[in-house]
């Protein structure tokens, strides 16, 4: 998936804990092979190789993954949208980009976007990607979704405790052995030396999505790589969101989504969901919560 896992058990004995850390490992790789879109041969790539041709019949675990996905898309308004897979690449976050796209390309870059094309047959457990061209991808959703599944195969074979750490998606159970709770740190986006708070997490997940490292300036304004897959356009005003939520994969999705639609919306609709919690770094470098959530910041 492109990413660093760092895979945390709490065992007694070594070659026990490397024996689980290894079914962690595999499982991650299983779920690669599942949902990649490098991968020729993946169910994924079929589906996006078919795309404006026919319906393509895969697993129950993509459908349902497909399916949810599509459901966190109609809840954000289509700021997280799996399609963004289709997005021509105009912005190349280095020092390379000297200049914006134009309106006219960034228009046609998203055309083939949309959420609505993706059709699921529930009865013949098939998806179809309405026009050419069309692709769906992964990327903000599938690392949390790995750290879940890790998690889940670990709990299975009662490991008591540990951290699945998908490059910041992160998801634990249980407690340190020392009986605390496990923390995390919430960085200072403009210096990541420096900590805003930590946060004990206990059974839940964690996933913070920031621009502190792509991003361009051009003629002084700064554009973030996280880009709003309704618009082409990157998003503004945020410098990182974190979600705190049961499961790795909604923290993943809600995560970009938050930082797409902007802090007020962002906030609202974190707000209305039931143990998901939510902070905002804004532009301004100050901090806004959700309604449930309690820090102090150091």
């Amino acid at each position: 998936m492109g990413s660093d896992f760092e895979i945390t058990v709490v065992e007694n004995n070594i070659s026990n804990a490397n024996y689980f850390i290894d079914l962690a490992i595999k499982e991650i790789s299983r779920i690669e092979s599942l949902i990649s879109s490098w991968d020729k041969n993946s169910q994924t790539s079929l589906v996006n190789i078919n795309a404006g041709i026919k319906p393509v019949q895969v697993d129950k675990e993509l459908f349902d993954l497909i399916s949810r996905s599509i459901r966190i898309s109609d809840l954000t308004q289509g700021a997280f949208d799996i399609s963004y897979a289709s997005m021509d690449k105009l912005w190349y976050f280095d020092k390379e980009m000297k200049k914006l796209p134009s309106s006219q390309q960034i228009a046609q870059s998203v055309s083939k976007v949309g959420f609505q094309n993706i059709v699921l047959d529930e009865k013949e457990r098939t998806v179809f990607l309405k026009q050419k061209g069309m692709k769906i991808g992964f990327g903000a959703i599938g690392k949390g979704y790995a750290a879940d599944k890790a998690k889940d195969i670990l709990i299975e074979n009662n490991v008591r405790s540990g951290i699945i750490n998908a490059s910041g998606d992160l998801t634990a159970w249980g407690q340190k052995p020392s009986g605390e709770d496990w923390m995390v740190a919430i960085v200072n986006p403009l210096n990541k030396t420096k900590v805003f708070s930590w946060l004990p997490i206990k059974n839940s997940s964690i996933v913070t999505s920031g621009n502190y490292e792509k991003f361009i300036n051009i003629d002084g304004k700064f554009y973030s790589h996280i880009i709003d897959p309704r618009t082409g356009y990157p998003s503004e005003g945020i410098l990182s969101v974190t979600i705190i939520s049961e499961k790795a994969e909604l923290a993943d999705a809600l995560a970009t989504s938050v930082f797409v639609l902007g802090t007020d919306i962002g906030i609202d609709m974190i707000n209305q969901l039931k143990n998901v919690d939510c902070i905002i770094i804004n532009s301004d470098n100050k901090i806004i919560k959700s309604n449930n959530i309690q820090i102090n910041e150091i």
